[in-house]
């Protein structure tokens, strides 16, 4: 008979009962962790010990939500809005969101196509969960963001990675599409603008991958979390190419509130019973209060605000790129959403992993190596996000170019 033993004025300490290796899914070891969190965690060593690290490692705004949208949230919790909503949403946010497609994107959404996510990471498992079978593939960018090719192998799909470099923008192509896909092939997961590039697909070339996938009886899921982050053009959703496409969105990027994790789906209407059925076994709904307070992203004071956040994005892109074009780090293709760039920083290394550190070390800027984002050329590139101020940027580029420059002090010390 096993017993407890007691140890005052301590708790009881219980007894191993088994063996503490526990059988562990099969999936568990398709799913990589993000290999970045080791240079962050030494980032936050070096800034624990008084260093000024700039960071151009994280994918989140600066900014928080706008006044409007804080007040409401206050007001939500002062009236008690904490019960569970319907787990497609509240009505009135996807009216709102509906009104806004047709407001900034001239498209028609019926709100029942809407449901409201616990971010966009939750949109894209709702997706995957509904469209992937066991050992079903799904065609997506390598580089790209490591989450999404996970989404497909948490139902046991088999995320297809395909190479992608300049010439296509580090993106996806009809051509691409219709060299890989196979029998095993059940659609594609586009993202546009991407993480970690910050390009996007042509708006015509969209249309044409929609209708290769549509020849082959495929899905087509379109990430468009940048999608308000647009710079060159005018931002244009793959919505306009048909009701049968399934796109994801957010408040996290474009609305500045990523801790609140509130996202949203388009589906086809014949998908949204399905959707719900999921939401509600997998996690009920989205967080009420964050819904109520979403509310007010859409008021004119809020909407002005995220205009002017998006130019300042645009001015920080413009001066970042060639900032780092100058210090030696070539940017092969311009970002035009988000807030990245994907450099290539083979002419100052053949390991971006290691010179990411070096650069974390020897002038504490952290950037991301590209081990993270797939298995095409990882280590000839870097992401650096330019969401942070821009005094911060131009020390960063101070820093990068007196490093890097031919004579400079990374000529002067030896290899990290």
């Amino acid at each position: 008979m096993t017993h407890f033993a007691m140890h005052a004025p301590g708790p009881a300490v219980l007894p191993t009962t088994m063996d503490t290796r526990y059988p562990l899914a099969q999936r568990t070891a398709r799913i990589e962790p993000f290999h970045v969190m080791e240079l962050a965690k030494r980032a936050a060593a070096l800034e624990a010990a008084g260093h000024p690290v700039i960071h151009m490692n994280i994918g989140e705004p600066d900014f928080t939500a706008p006044e409007p949208v804080m007040a409401a949230l206050e007001r939500a919790v002062r009236a008690g809005h904490t019960q569970y909503t319907a787990a497609t949403g509240l009505a009135a946010l996807r009216e709102a969101i509906a009104h806004d497609y047709a407001q900034r994107h001239g498209i028609a959404v019926d709100p029942a196509r809407i449901v409201i996510t616990a971010g966009a990471s939750a949109a894209l498992l709702l997706a995957c969960c509904t469209l992937v079978d066991p050992g079903a593939s799904v065609l997506m960018t390598d580089p790209g963001y490591p989450c999404n090719r996970h989404f497909v192998a948490a139902f046991d799909g088999i995320p297809r990675l395909v190479p992608v470099g300049p010439r296509t923008r580090f993106q996806m192509t009809r051509e691409l599409v219709e060299s890989h896909w196979d029998a095993g092939t059940r659609g594609v997961l586009l993202a546009s603008p991407a993480n970690p590039t910050g390009t996007s697909i042509p708006f015509d070339e969209i249309g044409r991958i929609v209708e290769a996938v549509r020849a082959r009886g495929g899905f087509t899921i379109v990430d468009e979390i940048y999608l308000g982050l647009s710079y060159d053009a005018p931002a244009r959703s793959a919505l306009e190419y048909g009701d049968d496409l399934i796109v994801s969105n957010s408040f996290s990027k474009y609305f500045h509130m990523t801790g609140w994790r509130l996202g949203w789906l388009v589906v086809p209407p014949t998908l949204v019973p399905v959707f719900e059925k999921l939401a509600q076994n997998l996690y009920i709904c989205a967080s009420t209060l964050a819904q109520h307070a979403a509310l007010a992203c859409f008021d004119p004071e809020s909407l002005a605000a995220y205009a002017a956040r998006r130019d300042e994005f645009r001015r920080r892109r413009d001066f970042i790129v060639p900032a780092l074009s100058a210090a030696g780090l070539a940017v092969p293709v311009a970002p035009d959403g988000a807030f990245y760039v994907y450099a290539d920083c083979s002419a100052c290394s053949d390991d971006s992993t290691r010179f990411a550190l070096e650069l974390l070390e020897r002038i504490h800027v952290s950037v991301v190596p590209g081990m993270d984002f797939g298995v095409h050329e990882p280590s000839r590139y870097l992401r650096l996000s330019y969401a942070t101020a821009m005094e911060r940027l131009e020390e960063a580029a101070q820093r990068l170019g007196a490093y890097l420059a031919p004579g400079g002090e990374r000529r002067r010390q030896k290899p990290v």
